[in-house]
């Protein structure tokens, strides 16, 4: 069964860095595009990066210049290093992982549980 297990979200201030991960388990890692996605209370769902297969990247104009997405593929972690942040980025933060050739989400993609982020 696919899994996916988000880490590292928590507390920090603003101005201040967080590296989530994202790991990875039960299909190939390296065939399948990767997405960070948030929710904030009230707040629809919105993409903030995406890590095509051919390794091309799309991040939300919100957070250009800010956050990198990236991988492992031999440790099938995804990862997302979140600089300078901001309150507005406090939200519930979701790995996502599309196993077909259409843009991320859809209805086949598979989601992780989340991790909380806290700007205050």
């Amino acid at each position: 069964d696919v899994q996916l297990v988000e880490s590292g979200g928590g507390l920090v201030q603003p101005g201040g860095s967080l590296r989530l991960s994202c790991a990875a388990s039960g299909f190939t890692f390296s065939t399948y595009s990767m997405g960070w996605f948030r929710r904030a209370p009230g707040q629809a769902r919105e993409g903030v990066a995406v890590l095509e297969r051919d390794d091309s990247t799309r991040y939300a104009d919100s957070v250009k210049g800010r956050f990198t997405i990236s991988k492992d593929n031999a440790k099938k972690t995804l990862f997302l290093q979140m600089n300078s942040l901001k309150p507005e980025d406090t939200a519930m933060y979701y790995c996502a992982a599309e196993p077909r050739f259409v843009p991320i989400p859809s209805a086949s993609t598979y989601w992780g549980q989340g991790t909380q982020v806290t700007v205050s």
